[in-house]
């Protein structure tokens, strides 16, 4: 695994929020196609997470209109909706051809979910998911992605699927890098 090509260095270091455990974040949105190729097999991966690894899901924002998918996810969360739901929204909008980014459609898909629509919408539109957003779009910038998937690995280093390449080589960089981490470490 060569440093510039399969993965880089972040510029300027972000903290982790577990000194002790390797962080990994993917930044993600659930429109892009190349995160849904991804999405399979990261969940793989996760199943089998190393115990010295703390994972999380941030949603990338570019723009405004990617916005309610971090909503979504946030509102998700904040119910403990996020493994009930999170393949079927990868399903919905790549299989399906369903847009979700529009919130009427989006409530009555929850709906469809057999999720309580209006305990959704206040999720969806409550102050702390406004705020997490927000602070997802802050992050986007803060961690330099330039595109998603995104894996971040301890603060450190990144790598995409635009490095990488497929989705198989995207997880055998990230264990490249989860291993890179633990010799820097010792």
């Amino acid at each position: 695994m060569t440093e510039g090509k399969d993965y880089t260095r972040l510029i300027t270091p972000q903290p982790t929020e577990n000194g002790e455990k390797i962080e990994v974040i993917e930044f993600f949105w659930y429109g892009c196609p190349h995160c849904n190729d991804l999405h399979p097999y990261l969940k793989s991966w996760l199943e089998n997470k190393p115990d010295d690894v703390n994972f999380r899901y941030i949603p990338a924002v570019f723009r405004a209109n990617w916005m309610p998918a971090a909503k979504t996810f946030y509102a998700m969360e904040s119910l403990g909706l996020t493994k009930q739901l999170n393949d079927k929204l990868y399903q919905a909008i790549h299989r399906d051809k369903i847009d979700l980014s529009k919130e009427p459609t989006l409530f009555a898909w929850i709906e469809k979910q057999g999720i309580e629509r209006s305990k959704f919408v206040n999720a969806y539109n409550s102050f702390t998911v406004q705020n997490q957003a927000n602070r997802a779009a802050q992050l986007t910038k803060q961690y330099q992605i330039t595109g998603v998937p995104a894996l971040v690995v301890n603060g450190v280093y990144l790598t995409s699927g635009k490095l990488s390449g497929t989705p198989q080589d995207t997880i055998a960089v990230l264990n490249h890098l989860l291993n890179k981490v633990r010799q820097e470490r010792k």
